[in-house]
């Protein structure tokens, strides 16, 4: 009969060949990772980055001219807090600034699913294509509105 150990070292014999040949297979591959953080990724166009408020479409009806419209605030009382009605998440809450309703963005909370952009009816909240939102206090991610001149971004960021 044959020894059996000499089957125990061909099989191993066969396990070092198989680990050879994958590594010099691999040497002539393509990597799957990519070179991130140094070269920034291709985004698609669908891309749910971190929502972007404008403070100056908020609750503002336009007539046709982009220097003549009026706050819906001052009729009713009221702002139109359907974002923070439909964020799953309760990632929005609605605090005043300078006598109006505006929404206050909390990205602790936020899923990133896009709601507030889709059901937003002036399109003062819109996407964006940041998603680097790694910070060292959690409070820097509570985005507060603050007044500024018609037309600009107004996340604090």
């Amino acid at each position: 009969m044959g020894n059996p150990l000499g089957d125990v070292k061909m099989d191993r014999l066969q396990a070092v060949t198989t680990i050879i040949k994958r590594t010099v297979s691999h040497i002539f591959t393509k990597p799957a990772t990519t070179k991130y953080p140094f070269v920034k990724p291709s985004l698609s166009e669908n891309f749910r980055g971190q929502p972007q408020y404008n403070i100056s479409y908020c609750n503002v009806i336009s007539l046709g001219n982009p220097n003549f419209g009026f706050d819906v605030h001052s009729i009713v009382g009221s702002a139109c807090r359907v974002c923070a009605r439909d964020c799953p998440a309760g990632a929005i809450t609605i605090v005043e600034v300078d006598g109006k309703r505006r929404p206050q963005f909390d990205f602790n909370k936020c899923i990133f699913c896009n709601q507030c952009v889709e059901s937003c009816p002036r399109k003062a909240v819109v996407n964006s294509d940041v998603f680097e939102l790694a910070v060292i206090d959690k409070k820097t991610l509570i985005r507060k509105p603050k007044p500024n001149s018609r037309g600009e971004n107004n996340n604090d960021t």
